[in-house]
Order: C-alpha cells, then structure tokens, then sequence
C-alpha cells in the first residue's frame, strides 16, 4: 500500500514537471506578454523605491551620528564651562544683543532710530555698546533729540560706573596711553 501511494506521488510529479516545461515552451499571447510586462515594469519600479528607501536610511543614519556627535561635544563644553574658574561663552541672553546690534547695523539709520526708540533703555545701553560707533552715531542722530540725550545720558552713566569700578592701575595706564 506505501509503495503504491509513493509510485502515485512519483507520478503526479512527473507530470506536473512535464506540464510545466511544456508551458513554458508554449507561445505566449498578447494579454501574456502584457501581463508578464507589467510585472516587470513593476519589479522595476519596487527596486527604484528600494533604493530610494535605502538612501534615505543611510542620510537618516548619517545624520544621527552627526546629531549624537554634536551632542556629546555640547556636553563636553557644558562641563567645562561648569568647572570652578573656567571662562565660560556668553550668556544667550547677551548673544541676543549681539543678533540685534548686527540687525540695527544693517538697517538704515532712520528706520532702526524708529524701532530703537521703542525699545526699553536697558535694551538700548546693551544693543548700542555692541554696535560699531559709527553706526551707533547714525542711528541716534535720526533719533528724537529727548531720546538721544536719553540714551547718551545712560551711555554716559555705564561708562562712569565701569571708569569708577575699574583698579587704578588701569586707570594709569590708559591715561599714558592717550
């Protein structure tokens, strides 16, 4: 009974290999030939969306790395910065001044002398110091006449306290320099 049921099997193998083979052999037809085009065109397409899929992959992973390495040197500069008598970068609030004299700078004297006047005085004292003295001039000399004399008073004010907080070795020292 087992050595009928496996003669069976050998057969119905056989023919379906030889059915196969003569399929293949067979001429092919237009809705064949266009089924197997299609299929093609589709392999074809998938392995363009693979290879499109596996660039991004990679800049996704380059730009992790670079991600993870600015990170990590972030870190290594925060822990510097954070050890007792190491001199640290400034402040991001004062790195914001540095934006805004760069910004008035660039803008036409009259119109910054507009937006400037609209500023507080603290605001105005930190923006002007940063910016070029030229510029500075231009921008209050389209100012208001109050709110120049105001900035120049409160310019005239810092300028004092530093002068007067500063050791008089320096002070010396600037004053055989002029």
């Amino acid at each position: 009974m087992t050595a009928a049921a496996s003669a069976l099997a050998v057969v119905a193998n056989a023919s379906t290999i030889a059915s196969t083979a003569t399929q293949s052999n067979a001429p092919k037809t237009r809705l064949g030939s266009s089924i197997e085009q299609d299929m093609t065109q589709r392999d074809a397409e998938a392995a363009r969306r693979k290879r499109g899929l596996d660039l991004r992959e990679q800049a996704t992973k380059a730009a992790q790395a670079r991600l993870q390495a600015d990170l990590e040197a972030r870190q290594k500069e925060t822990e510097v910065a954070a050890a007792p008598g190491a001199p640290g970068p400034a402040e991001p609030a004062e790195a914001q001044f540095d934006e805004l004299a760069r910004i008035y700078q660039a803008m036409k004297p009259k119109a910054a002398a507009v937006v400037f006047e609209q500023l507080d005085m603290e605001v105005q004292m930190k923006v002007a110091q940063r910016m070029r003295e030229r510029s500075t001039a231009l921008v209050m000399a389209a100012m208001t006449p109050k709110g120049a004399a105001a900035l120049s008073m409160a310019l005239a004010r810092k300028s004092a306290r530093l002068a007067a907080a500063a050791p008089p070795q320096q002070m010396a020292a600037k004053r055989q320099g002029k």
